[in-house]
C-alpha cells in the first residue's frame, strides 16, 4: 500500500484550544491504524502557534519531532525539545507544545489505544 503526498488530507485547525492554527497533514485514516489507534499525523505549529494543554486517558499520544524547537509541557512541566526528540503522554498524563521561535515546527503525532 501507498499513498501519494498530494493525496493525504489536510486542514488548518485551532488544536485544544491552543494559539493560531496548526496544519495537519492525514497519514492515514482510523481505518489504516486497525482499531489501535485514531490519529497519525505530520503537524506544522507556525511561529506564536500552540497545541492547547490536554489530557489523554485511555490513550497516549507521541510526538516525533522533526525540525524546529518547541516548549512541550509534559504534564505541568516544560521542557524544551528539539529536531529528533520524542515526546509521549498517555495513562491520564496532560501535554500541549508552542512554538515560541521564528521558524516552523514540524512534527509526527501518533494516537495509540490502549
Amino acid at each position: 500500500m501507498y499513498t501519494l503526498s498530494e493525496n493525504c488530507p489536510r486542514k488548518d485547525v485551532c488544536v485544544r484550544e491552543g494559539k493560531g492554527l496548526i496544519h495537519i497533514k492525514e497519514l492515514t485514516d482510523k481505518e489504516g491504524l486497525y482499531g489501535h489507534g485514531r490519529m497519525f499525523a505530520h503537524l506544522t505549529v507556525d511561529p506564536g502557534c500552540s497545541i492547547g494543554y490536554h489530557d489523554h486517558q485511555h490513550e497516549t499520544e507521541f510526538y516525533y519531532i522533526i525540525k524546529g524547537e518547541a516548549v512541550f509541557n509534559d504534564d505541568g512541566r516544560e521542557v524544551l525539545v528539539h529536531a529528533g526528540d520524542i515526546c509521549a503522554t498517555g495513562y491520564g498524563a496532560s501535554h500541549g507544545m508552542e512554538n515560541k521561535t521564528d521558524e516552523p515546527v514540524e512534527l509526527i503525532a501518533l494516537i495509540v489505544m490502549e
